[in-house]
């Protein structure tokens, strides 16, 4: 005789980080590493910015199907698939901005409109953008597609408010870190107030913390006269991603919460 059906609580495991004070900080980490390491391909070894984002759109899509087919978290391929997609963003920002001549505004308004169709299709379909619901195959390409985008605008943002060039607002690299560093502490402060939306304020956070670690990557390796500090990208590049080795190494992470999902058995 065949037992009614019934249902039973199952706990599928996030493979994304709990969100603390250490994934913003490797976060940072890994949007200045994008900044200097995409410069480097671009125009240290004048690849261009077509070829750039090519190689790095292959990184990126090798390494998220990576991060797809990992039955847990791993912390070091997560962040390699961060890293991957914040080079690709500098990249794929510089091609539209430059190379396609739309100019810093209207390549922050390609960008944007992009970021919120993919959240807007990501809601609809799933019914919800939070990060804790990033368990299954489906989630996780719009999870890294959105990253993606987020990545993208936040290099434009940081480029808009930074250069004197192709529209930009020519407020300087230390002014728009400053900016940037304010909007993410404003961020901070009402995720103190209960009534925010917690996801709401992680979308705004991931963005505001792409155009702070832009600038301050060109604040690292752009030339004196342009108000940087003239670093080599390639050293500037390697310094940035023993910094963010050694705080995977030492900062403690973990599997954000498991979620639990209705099954039924027969």
């Amino acid at each position: 005789m065949q037992s009614s059906p019934r249902s039973l609580v199952e706990h599928v495991v996030s493979k994304v980080p709990e969100v603390t004070l250490g994934f913003w900080i490797i976060k940072i980490a890994c949007t200045t590493l994008g900044e200097t390491g995409g410069d480097w391909v671009t125009m240290s070894l004048n690849l261009g910015y077509l070829i750039g984002t090519l190689i790095f759109f292959v990184a990126f899509v090798v390494l998220v199907s990576a991060q797809i087919r990992a039955r847990k978290f791993y912390p070091f391929l997560y962040w390699a698939t961060i890293v991957a997609t914040t080079t690709l963003g500098t990249t794929l920002a510089d091609f539209c901005d430059r190379s396609l001549g739309l100019g810093y505004p209207g390549g922050v308004s390609i960008i944007l409109a992009l970021l919120v169709a993919s959240l807007a299709i990501w809601y609809r379909v799933e019914g919800t953008v939070s990060v804790e619901s990033v368990v299954t195959a489906r989630v996780e390409w719009f999870y890294w597609a959105t990253i993606l985008f987020s990545q993208t605008l936040g290099t434009a943002l940081g480029d808009w408010v930074a250069g004197d060039d192709r529209g930009g607002l020519g407020l300087g690299y230390e002014v728009s870190a400053a900016i940037f560093g304010a909007g993410l502490v404003v961020v901070g402060l009402l995720w103190l107030w209960p009534r925010a939306s917690r996801t709401a304020l992680f979308w705004a956070a991931f963005v505001l913390t792409r155009p702070l670690g832009a600038t301050l990557g060109d604040l690292l390796d752009k030339p004196l006269t342009q108000g940087g500090m003239q670093f080599s990208r390639f050293y500037a590049s390697g310094i940035l991603l023993a910094v963010i080795l050694g705080c995977i190494l030492l900062i403690p992470q973990r599997a954000a919460r498991r979620v639990p999902v209705a099954v039924r058995e027969r």
